[in-house]
């Protein structure tokens, strides 16, 4: 009897779905719409599966009725709290099996081909997970709110309220929390006005483009909230270090602007992601149910 694999991306703007066979050859992807486990009790993410499994048992030339035989993993966004975790896994599904986890446990076994280490995603958003010793250790991905020290919309918002001190007088500017309030609208005014509107984490993650620009040319104050930046990720390698990960990938756009930085900093404990997130998630299909 044949053994397929299937693997899922879940993202809060899309979800990519993988077929793989027994090899973990790639038969088939697709990419539909959003799938946070937190928007809407997860049911957008479950039509996007849904609809993602039936578009690659199509590209595939597979009959649908062979998901019997089909083992599957979720890495989902949203999905950091394990009831979100077991009420998304206790829905109506096809498969032989299934498995679901945060999306971070498939950037981790993406990361370093399904073997031991940690990584830190650094994106809009950050987190951090290490499997060590078939151990797993998760830290942050909280959210903007409370966590995400690591990532870019927590820089972005750091870059704004330094900006408008700067601009008050109360703090020392530079050329950047200038060009952060033109940016922004040209005045305090307009500043306040842009962050009344419902602003969410991309918003200030968009900042961050500005924010090397003006790094890369010796800005002062682009410095200092780079060293800000860094302190926040010494915790995260401490963490992680202290439970005995030998290394950390960095996955994320926030993260591979940083990488050479973070390399001159923690030196070989860094290291570049072997492969993505997706495929992650077929390796730990494989891994978790290639006996069932």
């Amino acid at each position: 009897m044949k053994r397929f694999y299937l693997g899922v991306d879940g993202g809060g703007t899309n979800c990519r779905v993988r077929l793989a066979d027994a090899d973990l050859k790639t038969l088939g992807e697709a990419t539909n719409g959003r799938s946070n486990l937190q928007i809407d009790g997860g049911e957008p993410a479950y039509r996007s599966i849904t609809e993602g499994t039936k578009s690659v048992f199509a590209q595939a030339g597979i009959d649908f009725a062979e998901t019997t035989n089909t083992y599957a993993v979720f890495g989902m966004a949203g999905g950091r709290l394990p009831s979100a975790r077991e009420a998304f896994e206790a829905r109506p599904w096809p498969f032989a099996k299934v498995k679901v986890f945060d999306d971070i446990d498939i950037a981790r076994a993406g990361a370093h081909a399904g073997e031991d280490g940690a990584v830190a995603i650094m994106g809009t958003g950050s987190a951090g997970l290490a499997q060590v010793d078939g151990r797993r250790h998760q830290v942050g991905g909280w959210g903007f709110h409370i966590g995400d020290q690591m990532s870019g919309a927590i820089l972005g918002r750091e870059l704004v309220r330094r900006a408008v001190e700067a601009t008050d007088g109360l703090v020392s500017g530079s050329p950047l929390t200038a060009a952060v309030v033109e940016h922004l609208g040209g005045s305090l005014d307009a500043v306040m006005d842009w962050s009344f509107n419902d602003r969410k984490p991309a918003d200030y993650g968009a900042l961050i483009p500005l924010f090397f620009d003006y790094y890369e040319r010796g800005d002062i104050v682009a410095a200092e909230l780079m060293a800000l930046e860094l302190s926040y990720i010494d915790n995260y390698v401490n963490w992680f270090k202290a439970r005995g990960a030998k290394k950390m990938a960095v996955v994320g756009g926030f993260g591979t602007r940083l990488y050479p930085l973070l390399v001159e900093r923690y030196g070989s404990f860094i290291v570049l992601p072997q492969d993505e997130p997706l495929h992650g998630a077929v390796l730990l299909a494989k891994q978790l149910f290639a006996s069932a």
